[in-house]
């Protein structure tokens, strides 16, 4: 079974050909400045050599078709008819309380994703804008969403519920629903089959890091609580996402700026996280640069990263009752062994025996990073959100 991957953000298309049969990818790439000048797509040939298609792209539409005439063509292709596309997988930012699994796409499931189009404005529209195109270019074959938010609809009341109105919530909707549920599913079963240990009885966090960042307490196999909430700004210090602050400093800054509630939504979103607090840039690469040169304020930016992730992994063991396994991933999660030193520190008292100098080797791969005696697992198990989206889309359709 062939499945076609499709990842629609606002400006770009992430987009991974899949051939099931034996897990292996058979062209990646990327549509990227879509309705913005100088807009491309992008991918590697098999000896990896890179390819930039330069065209006007002004919408997702047209982007799909690029994707698709590649993929057949005779000089880059990697399938000679689009009869060959068993499938389609799509991912979807915000499901709300609406799924709380993988979906076959029907029109009324497309009348309930329109729905939750309010709880994400930037990402849900492009994300129905490539099953729109789908549906138009290649109408008989069946496709499949993919939620962030849904691994999280297991959570209880008490860990979803803000402290606000329950009219609010009757009216609006408004509560923690979480994001990257994809990546931390796929990484804490993968982790488990990593250790080669029972994934529906342990107590596992995961860590996901890179430019947004999110924390996950996982029991037995369901989300029970997430660091992000109604919207993917809460939690983590990001790249250039506040995470956590006081709802109050909001209204406050709005009243000294003189601004409204659009102009604090880019703040927190734009120009807040490691950006805001080092002044440099919101790329970890970057930051880690400025440390080595003993930039005050970068120094400042990494504490606070480093600082917040440990105290979500402190406060998830204890609601988990415990810790069996730690996972990392993402971006930093994968390749930053001070990060993961950082939050691993003074951890015994939790179970935690790190391995310093095993840490120091992993860059971007599978490995135990914990001592043979730590009672609790640390693993660095890098994501594959794509895949697990082609997974969710085969088990669906058979």
């Amino acid at each position: 079974m062939k499945i076609l991957v499709l990842n629609c953000g606002s400006s770009s298309i992430k987009y991974q050909l899949f051939d099931m049969t034996n897990r292996t990818t058979l062209m990646k790439g990327i549509v990227e400045k879509i309705g913005l000048k100088g807009s491309s797509l992008n991918f590697k040939l098999p000896n990896g050599d890179k390819v930039i298609l330069e065209g006007e792209i002004l919408e997702h539409g047209t982007g799909i078709e690029y994707i698709l005439g590649v993929i057949t063509s005779e000089k880059y292709g990697c399938i000679r008819s689009l009869n060959e596309i068993d499938a389609v997988g799509h991912r979807v930012v915000h499901g709300g309380e609406k799924f709380n699994s993988s979906v076959l796409i029907t029109d009324e499931v497309i009348r309930k994703m329109e729905e939750c189009i309010d709880l994400a404005p930037l990402h849900n529209p492009p994300n129905l804008n490539g099953i729109y195109a789908i549906r138009e270019l290649l109408p008989d074959v069946p496709q499949v969403g993919v939620f962030d938010t849904a691994f999280h609809q297991t959570m209880p009341t008490h860990a979803y519920m803000y402290g606000l109105p329950y009219s609010l919530y009757e009216k609006y909707a408004i509560r923690r629903y979480g994001f990257h549920g994809t990546s931390h599913r796929y990484v804490s079963r993968r982790a488990c089959d990593f250790l080669e240990i029972p994934y529906e009885n342990q107590r596992i966090i995961t860590a996901h890091l890179g430019n947004g960042a999110s924390v996950t307490a996982i029991r037995n196999g369901a989300s029970i609580d997430t660091s992000m909430g109604m919207t993917p700004v809460e939690g983590l210090l990001m790249g250039t996402r506040s995470g956590d602050v006081d709802a109050g400093v909001l209204s406050y800054i709005m009243e000294k700026e003189n601004i409204g509630s659009q102009a604090v939504s880019t703040i927190i979103n734009k120009y807040s996280g490691l950006i805001g607090i080092s002044g440099i840039s919101s790329d970890m690469r970057e930051i880690e640069t400025a440390v080595e040169e003993s930039e005050e304020r970068a120094i400042l930016a990494l504490d606070i990263f480093n600082y917040r992730i440990k105290k979500y992994v402190g406060s998830y063991s204890a609601v988990l009752g415990g810790l069996d396994v730690l996972v990392f991933t993402g971006g930093v999660g994968e390749n930053q062994a001070s990060t993961r030193q950082a939050v691993c520190e003074n951890m015994e008292y939790m179970g935690i025996r790190f391995d310093e100098k095993v840490n120091l080797e992993v860059k971007g791969r599978e490995a135990l990073i914990s001592k043979p005696d730590s009672a609790v697992k640390v693993v660095v198990i890098p994501t594959d959100e794509e895949y697990m989206i082609a997974h969710d889309t085969q088990v669906i359709l058979q």
